[in-house]
């Protein structure tokens, strides 16, 4: 099988590497987002899933919201994620773009399935979907930054947002919120932000106008 690492590329972080890199709270979130994504019978721990356990846990991160309306809102619909919306994800890998794991060529991966529940497949190891994996090394860079050895919950929701194809995304615009705004108002914190992060979308086209409005074209649900 074709590798899918280019030619002269360095090796990403192993899983031990990025866990040392995490506050104990991020850890945590890890944790959740790791036994949520078993217990919906996921193949891959997905931004969702992050965002979810994050908005759960991390007072920090409910704080860059508008309110507590919009916050109870956004946990609404994640908490629908199994049963709503989230069903249109089953079996498919989330691959916003943010990097180029997977190849127009590569066959999709299949799912193993449960006997007794062949439409919620369950499995012992859960690994990282593609957007998932670069948010969490994003969230270190940031991290890194503001010269902080690990990376905190606000670090993680900031890269999630940078990410306008990803899931997460997709649950904010479905409960009404401006992601694009709360990035802003993460910037703005003193405590959290870094002037790189309100001007340099980390997933952008080296190429393209680093003041571009990352989620120009995107439609409201």
């Amino acid at each position: 099988m074709q590798s899918r690492t280019p030619r002269g590329a360095e090796p990403g972080p192993t899983r031990a590497e990025t866990d040392s890199r995490l506050s104990a709270a991020l850890t945590s979130v890890v944790a959740g987002a790791r036994r949520r994504a078993v217990r919906d019978g996921d193949r891959q721990i997905d931004t969702a899933h992050l965002l979810h356990s994050l908005m759960e846990t991390d007072p920090g991160v409910r704080a860059a919201f508008d309110d507590g309306a919009q916050v109870v809102r956004l946990l609404g619909y994640l908490v629908q994620r199994s049963i709503g919306y989230g069903l249109q994800w089953q079996g498919t890998v989330e691959d916003s773009g943010a990097v180029p794991m997977v190849r127009a060529d590569d066959p999709a991966p299949v799912a193993p399935v449960n006997p007794v529940n062949p439409v919620n497949p369950r499995v012992k190891e859960t690994g990282w979907s593609p957007s998932a994996s670069a948010a969490m090394e994003a969230a270190i860079e940031r991290a890194d930054r503001r010269d902080e050895p690990r990376a905190l919950g606000i670090d993680l929701l900031a890269a999630l947002l940078a990410d306008p194809d990803c899931r997460a995304v997709e649950v904010l615009r479905r409960a009404g919120a401006d992601a694009r705004e709360v990035l802003r108002r993460i910037d703005d914190d003193p405590f959290t932000g870094t002037s790189a992060d309100a001007l340099v979308d980390p997933y952008a086209d080296p190429c393209a106008d680093p003041y571009a409005d990352p989620y120009a074209g995107t439609s409201a649900d």
